[in-house]
């Protein structure tokens, strides 16, 4: 199973690329790079830097969106990392989060995604589109595969039937994974597919101590309630009652600026005890051998890949580099 470590664009670009180059170096499989225009550096324009400083990992928006994004300008710009880094470079979309709601706009749709990621694919495979009357194509295409991020049971059907890849939100937790495993490839089979690629991404720690750090979580595990998650939460033993607002945190629980202050926020309605369950559930948060296991359990799930990420926006993910790629790497190999 590929591993992969998820890069907030929150430094200067060339501290990115540098990372990006010290996780290939490591033995990382894949960097990926959240997109969200009002908090990080542009995704593309990092991700192309990425691609310069780099020779062997692969690439990944994770992920971008079609609504900030026109289709036209989403295909050019793949187009322009895929030929900087040939057949390293994976085009990730989702609905879009932080990049919409801030700018007034709502999230896409599932008509939306199939209709617009329908575009895209036409003009990085160099066919003509139809816009509204004007007919245009993408000069010197790239093909570029293009993944779709999900959650809910629609849209992860969805990236099973039209997309080149999956990519699942919904954490390593044993039944809320099989759930989202199984919907992709419902969707892979309803498309006379055999199926597509899979990745997920976790929330990761290297820690012999979880009920000690797991508080980091709880803003995470907050937001998740209020989408609708509180359920499947409840499955694994992760019991929160979580109002739809709470205040005094910008822009959003996952990604705020004060994180300490998201975390006190969420104090009286997640507690202590459901962000453990939750960090040991959902999460790869544990001893390097835990970590392993909990890894395995993913892969004999079906699932090809995941990128690991850490708490936090606006810091770069050097520790989570580090411990994993001195801890768990080398497990990882000797398993193999």
């Amino acid at each position: 199973m590929r591993v992969g470590l998820r890069i907030p664009p929150c430094a200067p670009v060339p501290e990115i690329a540098a990372l990006a180059l010290d996780a290939e170096r490591a033995g990382f499989d894949e960097v990926w790079f959240p997109d969200s225009q009002l908090l990080w550096r542009d995704v593309f324009a990092v991700a192309a830097a990425a691609a310069a400083a780099t020779s062997r990992i692969r690439l990944g928006t994770a992920v971008t969106n079609v609504v900030t994004r026109h289709p036209a300008v989403l295909a050019s710009a793949a187009r322009t990392v895929g030929e900087l880094a040939p057949g390293r470079f994976v085009l990730g979309v989702g609905v879009g989060d932080s990049a919409v709601a801030p700018v007034g706009l709502r999230a896409s749709t599932g008509a939306e995604l199939r209709e617009r990621l329908a575009i895209v694919r036409s003009l990085l495979a160099g066919a003509a589109v139809d816009f509204g009357g004007a007919s245009a194509r993408l000069r010197d295409p790239v093909d570029v595969p293009i993944h779709l991020a999900a959650s809910g049971p629609r849209n992860l059907r969805l990236a099973g039937e039209i997309a080149d890849g999956a990519i699942l939100l919904s954490g390593v937790a044993a039944g809320p994974l099989a759930a989202a495993t199984a919907r992709v490839q419902d969707g892979a089979h309803a498309a006379g597919r055999w199926g597509v690629p899979m990745t997920v991404s976790a929330f990761c720690r290297v820690t012999d101590d979880v009920p000690r750090v797991a508080r980091e979580l709880k803003p995470i595990c907050a937001r998740i309630a209020q989408n609708g998650g509180a359920p499947f939460l409840a499955l694994a033993g992760v019991h929160v009652d979580v109002p739809e607002h709470l205040p005094g945190v910008y822009p959003d629980l996952v990604h705020a600026e004060d994180w300490e202050a998201a975390v006190r926020v969420c104090d009286p309605y997640v507690p202590d005890a459901a962000a453990t369950a939750f960090a040991r559930e959902f999460c790869l948060y544990g001893t390097p051998a835990e970590i392993v296991d909990r890894l395995a359990s993913v892969r004999a799930a079906g699932v090809d890949a995941v990128f690991l990420q850490h708490v936090g926006s606006y810091d770069l993910p050097r520790a989570l580099l580090t411990e994993v790629s001195e801890n768990v790497l080398p497990l990882l190999r000797v398993s193999r």
